[in-house]
């Protein structure tokens, strides 16, 4: 009878199913010297729990006080070189006005501001069609709810017709 509750067990251990008590029963039972032979190759497993729970670690982890400023002065470096990159260009001339660009840099500047304005009225007509849409949405989902009241009252009437 202990034989099968141990194979049971085992079952229910390889299944991860187990309580801890039931585990304690099975580290009991394979730390014993009575075990059955068809259960011998589980025994290794159950005393190597027994063993690594009586083990420590006893050297001296070394603690890494010293830190280095490397890192925090690239950084500053970092930053330095890009505020340069974008005071530079803006101290000796100033912002350029639009006849300061050639013929064909304004065209190219007037056709993108011709696209970008056009793309800004074909993204607001979308806006509104969604908006449009959110509106049906709202109104079917209120035609749903009225025909759940329908229904309701057609429940109510059919129990009082059958009585």
């Amino acid at each position: 009878m202990v034989l099968n509750n141990i194979e049971k067990l085992i079952e229910k251990y390889n299944n991860a199913e187990t309580t801890l008590q039931e585990e304690a029963q099975l580290k009991a039972y394979f730390s014993s010297d009575d075990v059955a032979p068809h259960l011998e190759h589980y025994k290794p497993l159950f005393q190597y729990f027994s063993v690594s729970k009586q083990e420590q670690y006893t050297k001296d982890v070394p603690l890494n006080t010293k830190k280095t400023r490397l890192y925090q002065w690239i950084s500053v470096a970092a930053i330095a070189v890009l505020m340069l990159g974008f005071l530079i260009p803006s101290i000796g001339n100033g912002p350029k006005t639009l006849d300061q660009y050639t013929v064909e840099e304004q065209q190219m500047y007037l056709e993108t501001k011709e696209a970008l304005a056009m793309l800004s009225s074909n993204f607001n007509d979308g806006v509104s069609s969604i908006n449009t849409l959110s509106l049906a949405s709202e109104n079917f989902n209120i035609g749903l709810e009225k025909a759940s009241h329908v229904k309701e009252l057609s429940k109510t009437t059919n129990k009082l017709l059958k009585n």
